[in-house]
Protein backbone atom coordinates (compact mmCIF):
# COMPACT_ATOMS: atom_id res chain seq x y z
CA UNK A 1 0.00 0.00 0.00
CA UNK A 2 1.18 3.71 -1.02
CA UNK A 3 -0.60 6.65 1.13
CA UNK A 4 0.63 10.34 0.75
CA UNK A 5 0.19 13.07 2.71
CA UNK A 6 -0.49 16.06 0.07
CA UNK A 7 0.45 19.52 1.35
CA UNK A 8 -3.09 21.84 1.42
CA UNK A 9 -5.15 18.49 0.84
CA UNK A 10 -9.14 18.71 2.56
CA UNK A 11 -8.61 14.66 3.44
CA UNK A 12 -10.51 14.35 6.79
CA UNK A 13 -8.14 11.76 8.23
CA UNK A 14 -4.54 11.05 9.00
CA UNK A 15 -2.53 9.08 6.20
CA UNK A 16 -2.04 6.71 8.66
CA UNK A 17 -5.75 6.11 9.35
CA UNK A 18 -6.66 6.25 5.69
CA UNK A 19 -3.92 3.45 4.97
CA UNK A 20 -5.95 1.51 7.86
CA UNK A 21 -8.91 2.09 5.88
CA UNK A 22 -7.67 1.38 3.32
CA UNK A 23 -5.99 -2.19 4.55
CA UNK A 24 -10.11 -3.08 5.45
CA UNK A 25 -11.28 -2.26 2.39
CA UNK A 26 -8.37 -4.61 0.59
CA UNK A 27 -9.52 -7.44 2.91
CA UNK A 28 -12.96 -7.09 1.98
CA UNK A 29 -11.74 -7.63 -1.77
CA UNK A 30 -9.86 -10.89 -0.56
CA UNK A 31 -6.43 -8.75 -0.60
CA UNK A 32 -3.65 -9.86 1.81
CA UNK A 33 -1.39 -6.61 2.50
CA UNK A 34 2.45 -7.27 2.94
CA UNK A 35 3.47 -3.65 3.50
CA UNK A 36 3.36 0.03 3.47
CA UNK A 37 4.62 3.18 3.14
CA UNK A 38 4.19 6.70 2.96
CA UNK A 39 4.93 9.91 1.11
CA UNK A 40 5.20 13.79 2.55
CA UNK A 41 4.35 15.73 -0.83
CA UNK A 42 4.12 19.42 -2.02
CA UNK A 43 2.20 18.69 -4.89
CA UNK A 44 1.36 15.69 -6.93
CA UNK A 45 4.67 14.85 -9.71
CA UNK A 46 3.03 14.77 -13.26
CA UNK A 47 4.51 11.40 -14.25
CA UNK A 48 3.94 9.32 -11.52
CA UNK A 49 1.99 10.90 -8.92
CA UNK A 50 5.09 10.15 -6.28
CA UNK A 51 8.13 11.28 -6.75
CA UNK A 52 10.99 9.42 -8.58
CA UNK A 53 12.77 8.67 -6.04
CA UNK A 54 10.35 7.05 -3.91
CA UNK A 55 9.28 4.87 -7.37
CA UNK A 56 13.23 3.34 -7.10
CA UNK A 57 12.42 2.58 -3.40
CA UNK A 58 8.71 1.47 -4.14
CA UNK A 59 10.35 -1.05 -7.39
CA UNK A 60 12.98 -2.11 -4.49
CA UNK A 61 10.50 -3.00 -1.99
CA UNK A 62 8.11 -4.95 -4.38
CA UNK A 63 10.88 -7.13 -5.52
CA UNK A 64 11.65 -7.85 -1.70
CA UNK A 65 8.22 -8.44 -0.96
CA UNK A 66 7.63 -10.23 -3.96
CA UNK A 67 4.02 -8.76 -4.03
CA UNK A 68 1.42 -8.60 -7.05
CA UNK A 69 -0.36 -5.64 -6.57
CA UNK A 70 0.65 -2.01 -5.58
CA UNK A 71 -2.05 -0.43 -4.50
CA UNK A 72 -2.25 3.44 -3.91
CA UNK A 73 -4.62 5.24 -1.53
CA UNK A 74 -5.34 7.67 -4.15
CA UNK A 75 -6.79 7.97 -7.37
CA UNK A 76 -4.61 7.49 -10.18
CA UNK A 77 -4.61 9.36 -13.37
CA UNK A 78 -4.54 7.50 -16.30
CA UNK A 79 -1.29 8.44 -16.82
CA UNK A 80 0.26 7.85 -14.07
CA UNK A 81 -0.83 4.09 -13.70
CA UNK A 82 0.54 3.63 -17.29
CA UNK A 83 4.09 5.63 -15.89
CA UNK A 84 3.62 3.20 -12.66
CA UNK A 85 3.22 0.10 -14.49
CA UNK A 86 5.88 0.78 -16.98
CA UNK A 87 8.23 1.53 -14.08
CA UNK A 88 7.10 -1.51 -12.27
CA UNK A 89 6.87 -4.02 -15.17
CA UNK A 90 4.19 -6.28 -16.62
CA UNK A 91 3.87 -8.82 -14.00
CA UNK A 92 2.93 -5.97 -11.54
CA UNK A 93 -0.55 -4.28 -11.34
CA UNK A 94 -0.80 -0.88 -10.25
CA UNK A 95 -4.11 -0.05 -8.35
CA UNK A 96 -5.65 3.05 -6.59
CA UNK A 97 -8.41 3.32 -4.11
CA UNK A 98 -11.54 3.45 -7.23
CA UNK A 99 -10.60 0.58 -8.77
CA UNK A 100 -10.89 -1.44 -5.16
CA UNK A 101 -13.96 0.41 -4.30
CA UNK A 102 -15.37 -0.73 -7.59
CA UNK A 103 -14.03 -4.27 -7.14
CA UNK A 104 -15.63 -4.48 -3.95
CA UNK A 105 -19.03 -3.13 -5.46
CA UNK A 106 -18.73 -6.15 -8.07
CA UNK A 107 -18.83 -8.65 -5.51
CA UNK A 108 -21.82 -6.96 -3.93
CA UNK A 109 -24.33 -6.04 -6.63
CA UNK A 110 -27.09 -8.52 -6.46
CA UNK A 111 -29.89 -7.04 -8.57
CA UNK A 112 -29.99 -5.88 -11.53
CA UNK A 113 -30.04 -2.52 -10.92
CA UNK A 114 -27.15 -2.57 -8.77
CA UNK A 115 -24.92 -4.49 -11.50
CA UNK A 116 -25.84 -2.32 -13.77
CA UNK A 117 -25.07 0.76 -11.61
CA UNK A 118 -21.34 -0.89 -11.53
CA UNK A 119 -20.74 -2.23 -14.43
CA UNK A 120 -21.22 1.95 -15.98
CA UNK A 121 -18.79 3.02 -13.09
CA UNK A 122 -16.47 0.52 -14.23
CA UNK A 123 -16.42 1.06 -17.63
CA UNK A 124 -16.09 4.55 -17.12
CA UNK A 125 -13.00 4.11 -14.73
CA UNK A 126 -11.59 1.56 -16.90
CA UNK A 127 -12.08 3.43 -20.64
CA UNK A 128 -9.06 5.94 -20.63
CA UNK A 129 -7.30 3.27 -18.92
CA UNK A 130 -7.91 0.51 -21.52
CA UNK A 131 -4.06 -0.35 -22.72
CA UNK A 132 -2.63 -3.87 -23.89
CA UNK A 133 -1.87 -4.34 -20.77
CA UNK A 134 -5.33 -4.37 -19.27
CA UNK A 135 -6.36 -6.54 -22.04
CA UNK A 136 -3.10 -9.17 -20.87
CA UNK A 137 -4.35 -9.20 -17.12
CA UNK A 138 -7.65 -9.69 -17.69
CA UNK A 139 -6.81 -13.03 -20.12
CA UNK A 140 -4.71 -13.86 -16.93
CA UNK A 141 -7.26 -13.40 -14.21
CA UNK A 142 -10.33 -14.48 -16.07
CA UNK A 143 -12.20 -10.92 -15.34
CA UNK A 144 -15.52 -11.82 -14.49
CA UNK A 145 -17.51 -11.49 -11.05
CA UNK A 146 -17.67 -14.91 -10.48
CA UNK A 147 -14.26 -15.12 -9.75
CA UNK A 148 -12.73 -14.76 -6.58
CA UNK A 149 -9.85 -14.19 -4.44
CA UNK A 150 -7.23 -11.75 -5.04
CA UNK A 151 -6.26 -12.68 -9.01
CA UNK A 152 -9.70 -10.79 -9.75
CA UNK A 153 -9.73 -7.47 -7.57
CA UNK A 154 -9.18 -4.70 -10.12
CA UNK A 155 -10.82 -6.67 -13.64
CA UNK A 156 -13.67 -7.84 -11.53
CA UNK A 157 -17.47 -7.14 -13.26
CA UNK A 158 -17.70 -6.62 -17.02
CA UNK A 159 -14.82 -9.86 -18.28
CA UNK A 160 -12.74 -10.26 -20.88
CA UNK A 161 -14.74 -9.77 -23.75
CA UNK A 162 -15.80 -6.83 -22.85
CA UNK A 163 -12.46 -5.47 -22.06
CA UNK A 164 -11.01 -6.90 -25.14
CA UNK A 165 -13.65 -5.03 -27.84
CA UNK A 166 -12.21 -1.69 -28.83
CA UNK A 167 -13.22 1.98 -27.42
CA UNK A 168 -15.92 2.39 -29.59
CA UNK A 169 -17.37 -0.70 -28.25
CA UNK A 170 -17.19 0.54 -24.69
CA UNK A 171 -18.46 3.50 -25.83
CA UNK A 172 -21.72 1.68 -27.02
CA UNK A 173 -21.89 -0.18 -23.92
CA UNK A 174 -21.70 3.01 -21.80
CA UNK A 175 -24.91 4.67 -23.77
CA UNK A 176 -26.58 1.37 -23.37
CA UNK A 177 -26.15 1.18 -19.62
CA UNK A 178 -27.22 4.86 -19.15
CA UNK A 179 -30.34 4.59 -21.25
CA UNK A 180 -30.88 1.62 -18.72
CA UNK A 181 -30.11 3.44 -15.81
CA UNK A 182 -32.20 6.29 -17.10
CA UNK A 183 -35.60 3.69 -17.43
CA UNK A 184 -34.83 2.68 -13.58
CA UNK A 185 -34.42 6.53 -12.69
CA UNK A 186 -37.91 7.28 -14.19
CA UNK A 187 -39.50 4.18 -12.28
CA UNK A 188 -38.17 5.29 -8.94
CA UNK A 189 -39.65 8.53 -9.43
CA UNK A 190 -42.83 6.98 -10.47
CA UNK A 191 -42.63 4.63 -7.19
CA UNK A 192 -41.68 7.83 -4.95
CA UNK A 193 -44.85 9.85 -6.24
CA UNK A 194 -47.22 6.91 -5.73
CA UNK A 195 -45.50 7.17 -1.81
CA UNK A 196 -46.60 10.40 -1.64
CA UNK A 197 -49.94 9.76 -2.73
CA UNK A 198 -50.03 7.37 -0.31
CA UNK A 199 -48.84 9.97 2.21
CA UNK A 200 -46.35 7.89 4.19
CA UNK A 201 -42.93 9.68 4.62
CA UNK A 202 -39.60 8.63 3.98
CA UNK A 203 -36.91 8.09 6.24
CA UNK A 204 -34.02 7.75 4.61
CA UNK A 205 -30.58 5.79 6.57
CA UNK A 206 -27.30 7.50 5.92
CA UNK A 207 -23.89 6.74 7.32
CA UNK A 208 -20.32 5.80 6.77
CA UNK A 209 -19.70 2.33 5.66
CA UNK A 210 -20.13 -0.27 8.02
CA UNK A 211 -21.54 2.39 10.45
CA UNK A 212 -24.63 -0.51 11.14
CA UNK A 213 -27.07 1.25 9.05
CA UNK A 214 -28.71 -2.50 7.99
CA UNK A 215 -28.55 -3.75 11.27
CA UNK A 216 -30.50 -0.80 12.86
CA UNK A 217 -32.77 -1.34 9.83
CA UNK A 218 -33.41 -4.87 10.69
CA UNK A 219 -34.35 -4.06 14.91
CA UNK A 220 -36.29 -1.54 13.97
CA UNK A 221 -38.79 -3.45 12.17
CA UNK A 222 -38.50 -5.94 14.84
CA UNK A 223 -38.86 -3.34 17.87
CA UNK A 224 -41.86 -1.95 16.14
CA UNK A 225 -43.45 -5.59 15.29
CA UNK A 226 -43.79 -6.02 12.19
CA UNK A 227 -42.51 -8.74 10.05
CA UNK A 228 -39.82 -9.19 7.61
CA UNK A 229 -39.36 -12.43 5.17
CA UNK A 230 -35.81 -11.67 4.55
CA UNK A 231 -33.89 -9.57 6.94
CA UNK A 232 -31.40 -6.95 5.75
CA UNK A 233 -27.90 -8.35 4.98
CA UNK A 234 -25.69 -7.42 8.23
CA UNK A 235 -22.00 -8.13 7.62
CA UNK A 236 -18.67 -6.41 9.21
CA UNK A 237 -17.50 -5.87 5.98
CA UNK A 238 -17.52 -2.13 4.51
CA UNK A 239 -20.11 -2.20 1.42
CA UNK A 240 -21.73 -5.41 2.76
CA UNK A 241 -24.94 -3.29 1.66
CA UNK A 242 -24.93 -2.12 -1.98
CA UNK A 243 -29.01 -2.46 -3.34
CA UNK A 244 -31.11 0.02 -1.24
CA UNK A 245 -33.88 -1.79 1.25
CA UNK A 246 -36.99 -0.54 2.20
CA UNK A 247 -38.81 -1.64 5.08
CA UNK A 248 -42.19 -0.73 6.70
CA UNK A 249 -41.44 0.53 10.25
CA UNK A 250 -44.50 1.48 13.15
CA UNK A 251 -43.71 4.88 15.10
CA UNK A 252 -45.05 4.71 18.83
CA UNK A 253 -47.99 7.23 17.94
CA UNK A 254 -49.49 4.04 15.79
CA UNK A 255 -48.50 6.06 12.46
CA UNK A 256 -46.22 4.47 9.69
CA UNK A 257 -42.81 5.42 8.17
CA UNK A 258 -40.93 3.84 5.11
CA UNK A 259 -37.03 3.11 6.44
CA UNK A 260 -35.01 3.00 3.45
CA UNK A 261 -31.58 1.51 3.82
CA UNK A 262 -28.72 2.53 1.43
CA UNK A 263 -24.95 2.48 0.38
CA UNK A 264 -22.89 3.71 2.89
CA UNK A 265 -20.51 6.49 2.32
CA UNK A 266 -16.69 6.83 2.57
CA UNK A 267 -13.61 9.79 2.32
CA UNK A 268 -12.87 9.79 -1.46
CA UNK A 269 -15.96 8.55 -2.51
CA UNK A 270 -15.05 7.56 -6.65
CA UNK A 271 -16.96 10.32 -8.44
CA UNK A 272 -17.75 7.24 -10.91
CA UNK A 273 -19.83 6.09 -8.21
CA UNK A 274 -21.55 9.14 -7.35
CA UNK A 275 -22.68 9.51 -11.20
CA UNK A 276 -23.68 5.87 -11.68
CA UNK A 277 -25.28 5.65 -8.57
CA UNK A 278 -27.58 8.84 -9.10
CA UNK A 279 -30.74 6.92 -8.93
CA UNK A 280 -30.04 5.27 -5.87
CA UNK A 281 -28.69 8.43 -4.44
CA UNK A 282 -31.42 10.39 -5.77
CA UNK A 283 -33.74 8.03 -2.52
CA UNK A 284 -31.94 10.15 0.00
CA UNK A 285 -32.57 13.73 -1.63
CA UNK A 286 -36.39 12.61 -2.04
CA UNK A 287 -36.75 11.85 1.96
CA UNK A 288 -38.42 13.35 4.23
CA UNK A 289 -35.94 12.39 6.95
CA UNK A 290 -32.41 11.48 7.15
CA UNK A 291 -31.38 9.28 9.82
CA UNK A 292 -27.61 9.72 9.95
CA UNK A 293 -25.96 6.93 11.81
CA UNK A 294 -22.45 6.62 13.36
CA UNK A 295 -20.62 4.45 14.79
CA UNK A 296 -19.38 5.90 18.00
CA UNK A 297 -16.66 3.30 18.97
CA UNK A 298 -14.35 3.88 15.85
CA UNK A 299 -11.70 6.05 16.53
CA UNK A 300 -12.83 8.40 13.44
CA UNK A 301 -16.05 8.59 14.36
CA UNK A 302 -15.93 12.47 14.24
CA UNK A 303 -14.10 12.50 10.90
CA UNK A 304 -16.70 10.05 9.52
CA UNK A 305 -19.16 11.88 10.52
CA UNK A 306 -17.88 14.64 8.44
CA UNK A 307 -17.31 12.94 5.69
CA UNK A 308 -20.86 11.88 5.58
CA UNK A 309 -21.88 15.27 5.75
CA UNK A 310 -19.62 16.46 3.11
CA UNK A 311 -20.85 13.26 0.75
CA UNK A 312 -24.84 15.13 1.40
CA UNK A 313 -23.52 18.48 0.58
CA UNK A 314 -21.85 17.07 -2.37
CA UNK A 315 -25.30 15.39 -3.80
CA UNK A 316 -26.52 18.84 -2.89
CA UNK A 317 -29.15 17.41 -0.37
CA UNK A 318 -30.16 20.24 1.64
CA UNK A 319 -32.84 21.34 3.39
CA UNK A 320 -34.13 17.64 4.65
CA UNK A 321 -34.43 17.47 8.81
CA UNK A 322 -32.04 14.97 10.47
CA UNK A 323 -31.51 12.88 13.44
CA UNK A 324 -28.31 11.67 14.54
CA UNK A 325 -28.73 8.03 16.23
CA UNK A 326 -25.26 7.11 17.81
CA UNK A 327 -24.68 3.65 17.37
CA UNK A 328 -22.91 0.63 19.41
CA UNK A 329 -22.83 2.54 22.65
CA UNK A 330 -23.29 -1.10 24.84
CA UNK A 331 -19.02 -1.34 23.57
CA UNK A 332 -18.44 1.83 25.73
CA UNK A 333 -18.29 2.97 29.39
CA UNK A 334 -20.57 5.44 30.64
CA UNK A 335 -17.81 8.63 31.14
CA UNK A 336 -16.70 8.01 27.45
CA UNK A 337 -20.47 8.20 26.11
CA UNK A 338 -21.27 11.37 27.77
CA UNK A 339 -17.82 13.13 27.04
CA UNK A 340 -18.17 12.19 22.85
CA UNK A 341 -21.80 12.90 23.05
CA UNK A 342 -21.81 16.45 24.78
CA UNK A 343 -18.39 17.67 23.23
CA UNK A 344 -19.63 16.52 19.35
CA UNK A 345 -23.01 15.32 19.26
CA UNK A 346 -25.08 16.98 21.40
CA UNK A 347 -28.44 16.46 19.76
CA UNK A 348 -28.45 12.65 19.03
CA UNK A 349 -29.54 9.67 20.44
CA UNK A 350 -27.42 7.15 21.82
CA UNK A 351 -28.61 3.78 20.64
CA UNK A 352 -27.36 -0.23 20.12
CA UNK A 353 -28.75 -1.73 17.05
CA UNK A 354 -27.19 -5.15 18.12
CA UNK A 355 -28.83 -4.98 21.94
CA UNK A 356 -31.47 -2.90 20.73
CA UNK A 357 -30.80 -0.28 23.26
CA UNK A 358 -32.90 3.13 23.23
CA UNK A 359 -34.75 2.13 19.62
CA UNK A 360 -38.36 3.59 21.35
CA UNK A 361 -36.53 7.05 21.77
CA UNK A 362 -34.89 6.98 18.43
CA UNK A 363 -38.27 5.85 16.67
CA UNK A 364 -39.85 8.55 19.03
CA UNK A 365 -37.79 11.59 18.05
CA UNK A 366 -38.39 10.30 14.30
CA UNK A 367 -42.21 10.78 14.84
CA UNK A 368 -41.78 13.81 16.90
CA UNK A 369 -39.36 15.61 13.31
CA UNK A 370 -41.80 13.77 10.86
CA UNK A 371 -45.33 14.75 12.74
CA UNK A 372 -45.11 17.42 15.37
CA UNK A 373 -41.89 20.00 15.17
CA UNK A 374 -42.03 22.75 12.75
CA UNK A 375 -40.00 23.86 10.10
CA UNK A 376 -39.64 27.61 9.11
CA UNK A 377 -40.28 27.79 5.21
CA UNK A 378 -41.44 30.30 2.56
CA UNK A 379 -42.89 28.61 -0.48
CA UNK A 380 -43.98 30.47 -3.74
CA UNK A 381 -46.93 28.42 -5.53
CA UNK A 382 -48.43 28.87 -8.68
CA UNK A 383 -52.07 28.86 -8.72
CA UNK A 384 -52.62 25.31 -10.28
CA UNK A 385 -51.34 23.98 -7.46
CA UNK A 386 -54.26 25.22 -5.31
CA UNK A 387 -53.81 21.26 -3.72
CA UNK A 388 -50.56 21.96 -1.76
CA UNK A 389 -52.10 25.99 -1.03
CA UNK A 390 -54.94 23.53 1.02
CA UNK A 391 -51.96 21.31 2.20
CA UNK A 392 -50.03 23.94 4.04
CA UNK A 393 -53.05 25.51 5.33
CA UNK A 394 -54.28 21.95 6.85
CA UNK A 395 -50.92 20.63 8.08
CA UNK A 396 -48.85 23.65 8.87
CA UNK A 397 -48.54 27.05 10.34
CA UNK A 398 -49.18 30.22 7.75
CA UNK A 399 -47.72 33.20 9.17
CA UNK A 400 -47.97 35.42 6.21
CA UNK A 401 -49.40 34.51 2.68
CA UNK A 402 -49.21 37.20 -0.16
CA UNK A 403 -50.45 37.25 -4.06
CA UNK A 404 -48.65 38.14 -7.30
CA UNK A 405 -49.92 38.09 -10.75
CA UNK A 406 -48.93 34.55 -10.95
CA UNK A 407 -47.92 33.58 -7.63
CA UNK A 408 -49.06 32.80 -4.21
CA UNK A 409 -46.21 33.54 -1.84
CA UNK A 410 -46.93 31.37 1.62
CA UNK A 411 -44.40 31.96 4.23
CA UNK A 412 -45.20 29.74 7.64
CA UNK A 413 -44.25 26.55 9.19
CA UNK A 414 -44.62 22.73 8.00
CA UNK A 415 -43.82 19.31 9.61
CA UNK A 416 -40.66 17.65 8.15
CA UNK A 417 -42.88 15.28 6.57
CA UNK A 418 -44.42 17.82 4.19
CA UNK A 419 -41.49 19.81 3.26
CA UNK A 420 -40.33 16.94 0.00
CA UNK A 421 -44.17 17.65 -1.59
CA UNK A 422 -43.06 21.60 -1.76
CA UNK A 423 -39.25 21.17 -2.41
CA UNK A 424 -39.87 22.55 -5.76
CA UNK A 425 -41.25 25.82 -4.61
CA UNK A 426 -39.08 26.60 -2.05
CA UNK A 427 -37.72 30.46 -1.73
CA UNK A 428 -36.52 30.07 1.86
CA UNK A 429 -36.05 27.73 4.72
CA UNK A 430 -34.14 27.97 7.59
Amino acid sequence: MVGTDLRGSNNLLSVEDSLEELRTLAATAGLEIVGEMTQKLNHIESDTFIGHGKVEELKTWQIELNADIILFDDELSPRHQRNLERELGEEVRVLDRTALILDIFAQHAHTREGSLQVELAQYEYRLPRLTRQWTHLARQAGGGSARGGAAGVGLRGPGETQLEVDRRQIRERITFLKTELESVRQHRQQYRAQRRRAQVPVVSIVGYTNAGKSSLLNALVEVAGLKQTVPVLAEDKLFATLDPTTRRVRLPGGKKALFTDTVGFIQKLPTQLVAAFRATLEEIGEADLLLHIVDLTHPNAIEQAKAVEQTLAALEVTGIPIVVALNKIDRLANDQLDALTSQHFPHSVPISALKQMNLDKLLALVEHELYEHLSPVQVRLPYRRSDLVALFHDNGRVDAEGYSEKWITITGRLPARWLAAFRAYVVKQN
